[in-house]
């Protein structure tokens, strides 16, 4: 089929183009060579004038510590909890709230985190006064630490479920029942055993998903400016300050320290395959030991506790946003609001309809096209066999690995240079190299675990392959490409870094507006725009769920 062939080639050129231009994009100023703002010649001197910032190798360190830590902590809860509880009733029921987990934004969840653990948050007042004595509150340093432990608390809330959505995916191409059962007969632990024989082929499969993890922590901006350090900031948000500042010749330094950012993620993800192989043969020495750690049970434990606390303060601080939009009057230390009132929302509403408007418009298409794309290129697969697949998966995982911040500085100078910059057309192009990943990775193996009897029934009645697509497949895997599709809109609607740059500030949505006012101390406000910004994908999601219900009502075996 030809159409394949087309889908797969211009997906190609979406994951690869903007990447390419945007590195050169980025490069360019960085030495020196930007006609359009006077620089004709190539020179270092604006890496010299980097360098020079004040705190910026503090900057550099933070960045540096917090991502690397924030991987390893969501790698290790998602291991040991995986290896303690897969296959258990808690683990399959936990499978269903991943999902919802992974679709709520990182500013809203760190929006909702800030509420919950500030020193005037909910958590507090709930102990106080009566606890604590506090009748106020409290000097500490919570949120905005210098040692960034908040920041790297909110992105590992966030974190935990992305990784445990790509591990449930990966499990089942392991003997799970059957490795357990030998470990268990040689007196293993069920965390041994499984880290001695399960981890290994396991990591494998998802090491492309833990660089992700590693690269977005490393570059994170929104998460960063809402919990992160300020004294010197992150170097991902220094960036963007010079960017944005009114002063062009930042914009020099600024595209130096992007390249700066590209090397800091390179030498992250280099480390983190040295530890790996520290680890590993760590682990062969402790196996050949002997050591068999059969009492676990703490360990589990422990690691069923922190996978729910990560779920309790997604949820926790989604409803913490919510009752703040209709709060009134709520001082400290009062559990709860004198009142609620919906004046708040219709004070607002007013400035919130058009980057609402913008935010879905450009989630729409945007995961459209992502949907359509994948569909493509997962039906040249079916044709041409799993190996056509391994390029495009590759390539899939670019846009995770390679920093935000690295590429879409040149991606705004080529807007410029093109007068395409504020315009929908690249706003929902740069949105859609984000969202493609993540709708593959959703889609690809519900369409890989397909059970193409169905198809070759149809085909020996002699119905031609785009109707066997049409009226068999797709109306199966309904469900599975209404959820990946609310993934990918989930995904849209957090874009922070690539919507503030390509929008150049005339195209806003809720995202970027949320962030905004994350300096303000007005939490009403706050409250209106993150719980917007975090009720937006639960709506995608609860439509992917009720909408296969409907439409197959009366068809008893598609429904589920």
């Amino acid at each position: 089929m030809l159409l394949p062939r087309i889908i797969r080639g211009l997906t190609f050129v979406i994951l690869v183009v903007p990447l390419v231009c945007g590195l050169v994009g980025t490069a360019l100023p960085a030495f020196g060579y930007l006609p359009t703002l006077g620089g004709d010649h190539l020179t270092l001197h604006f890496f010299a004038d980097l360098f020079a910032r004040p705190g910026i190798g503090r900057s550099i360190l933070l960045t540096f510590a917090t991502a690397f830590m924030t991987t390893a902590l969501s790698f290790l809860v998602v291991i040991v909890f995986v290896a303690g509880w897969a296959g258990t009733h808690a683990f399959a029921r936990l499978q269903h709230l991943v999902s919802p987990l992974l679709a709520l934004p990182h500013a809203a969840a760190a929006f909702g985190l800030a509420f919950l653990i500030a020193p005037s948050g909910f958590l507090l007042r709930l102990v106080s006064p009566w606890l604590t004595g506090f009748d106020r509150p409290p000097g500490w340093l919570i949120v905005h630490d210098p040692l960034g432990l908040a920041m790297v608390t909110g992105l590992v809330v966030k974190e935990v479920p992305f990784l445990l959505l790509v591990t449930f995916a990966a499990l089942p191409q392991l003997r799970l029942e059957q490795t357990r059962r030998l470990a268990a007969s040689f007196g293993y632990g069920r965390i041994a055993g499984f880290s001695y024989l399960l981890a290994p082929p396991l990591y494998g499969q998802i090491r492309l998903a833990v660089y992700a993890v590693l690269a977005y922590a490393s570059s994170v901006v929104d998460v960063s400016a809402i919990l992160g350090p300020t004294l010197p900031a992150t170097l991902p948000v220094r960036l963007l300050q010079w960017m944005n500042d009114p002063d062009l010749a930042l914009r020099f330094v600024a595209s130096a320290g992007a390249l700066v950012q590209l090397v800091l993620t390179l030498s992250a993800l280099a480390l983190w395959w040295a530890a790996e192989c520290g680890v590993g043969r760590l682990a062969r020495f402790v196996c050949a030991g002997g050591a068999r750690f059969r009492r676990d049970a703490w360990l589990r434990s422990l690691s069923l506790g922190l996978v729910t606390l990560s779920a309790f303060f997604i949820f926790a601080g989604m409803a913490i946003l919510a009752l703040w939009s209709v709060a009134g009057l709520w001082q400290f230390p009062n559990a709860l609001p004198n009142e609620l009132t919906m004046r708040n929302w219709a004070r607002h509403l007013p400035q919130i309809t058009t980057p609402l408007i913008t935010t879905v418009y450009v989630a729409l298409i945007s995961t459209t096209l992502a949907v359509l794309l994948t569909l493509g290129c997962l039906e040249r697969e079916v044709v041409w066999g799993r190996r056509a697949g391994h390029m495009v998966l590759t390539l899939i995982y670019l846009p995770l690995i390679v920093p935000q911040i690295s590429f879409i500085f040149g991606l705004q100078v080529l807007t410029i240079i093109t007068g395409t910059e504020a315009s929908l057309v690249a706003l929902v192009l740069v949105h859609l190299i984000f969202v493609l990943p993540y709708v593959f990775l959703s889609l690809s193996d519900p369409w890989r675990a397909y059970d193409r009897r169905y198809e070759l029934i149809a085909a020996a009645l002699g119905v031609p392959r785009w109707r066997v697509l049409m009226r068999v497949r797709l109306p199966m895997l309904l469900r599975a490409i209404l959820t990946a599709a609310a993934v990918g809109f989930a995904v849209s609607v957090g874009q922070y870094l690539p919507t503030v740059l390509i929008g150049a500030g005339r195209l806003t949505t809720i995202t970027t507006e949320a962030v905004a006012l994350a300096s303000g101390g007005d939490g009403r406000v706050i409250g209106i725009y993150a719980f917007l910004q975090a009720l937006l994908p639960f709506l995608g999601f609860a439509i992917a769920s009720l909408a296969p219900a409907l439409l197959f009502r009366h068809r008893g075996a598609l429904r589920v």
